[in-house]
């Protein structure tokens, strides 16, 4: 019975993967709007196990999970992201329950703030994220998907992440808030006599 339930939930979370919101409205991040989307793989090591895939396949899927993403964001205020990819494992097939690679992305990530011309983040933020649950989770993605499936799913899940840790910087730092101050609050007239 333990079994079924482990399995269950498995596939509960296999549900929870980086695009499963993407129909939904964007969480607040302020004022913000998408400018450049630069994404880089020149320097991707990829890791054992791993299929290969080209810089450019790396940066184009990047590209492709930012630009689904974050061009819902409606605000005012450009913002501009650099990500490099830094590493990864596509996985293959192995032995299923022996050896089953599971597929990994590491991002490095930048964000500009085009009208203070200046980073928001002096030091990148480092994200590494793992394939979602559910897609292999007891023999490996490798068997169950295509490289290019997987290079989406990480790359959605990448950016995912980066959303969550941009909502941290809005909620927690200030980032994204508008430039326009707030209006005074109108002084009431006496009215004429």
């Amino acid at each position: 019975m333990r079994i079924f339930a482990f399995l269950g939930f498995l596939a509960l979370l296999g549900a929870c993967s980086g695009a499963s919101d993407l129909n939904d409205p964007p969480v607040p991040l302020g004022d913000f709007k998408l400018g450049h989307n630069v994404a880089v793989a020149e320097k991707a090591r990829r890791g054992p196990f791993s299929r290969k895939a080209s810089e450019e396949e790396l940066a184009n899927a990047i590209k492709k999970a930012v630009g689904e993403r974050f061009n819902r964001y409606e605000g005012e205020r450009l913002y501009h992201f650099g990500i490099s990819v830094e590493g990864y494992v596509i996985a293959a097939p192995g032995v299923p329950l022996v050896l089953s690679p599971k597929s990994v992305m590491i991002i490095n990530l930048t964000v500009w703030d085009n009208a203070a011309g200046a980073k928001l983040n002096e030091e990148v933020h480092q994200i590494t994220v793992l394939e979602s649950f559910g897609s292999g989770a007891l023999i490996g993605s490798g068997f169950t998907m295509t490289k290019e499936e997987q290079l989406e799913q990480l790359s959605q899940n990448a950016i995912k992440a980066v959303e969550r840790y941009l909502v941290k910087q809005h909620e927690e730092q200030g980032w994204f808030q508008s430039s326009v101050p707030e209006a005074a609050p109108q002084q009431e007239l006496d009215p004429p006599t």
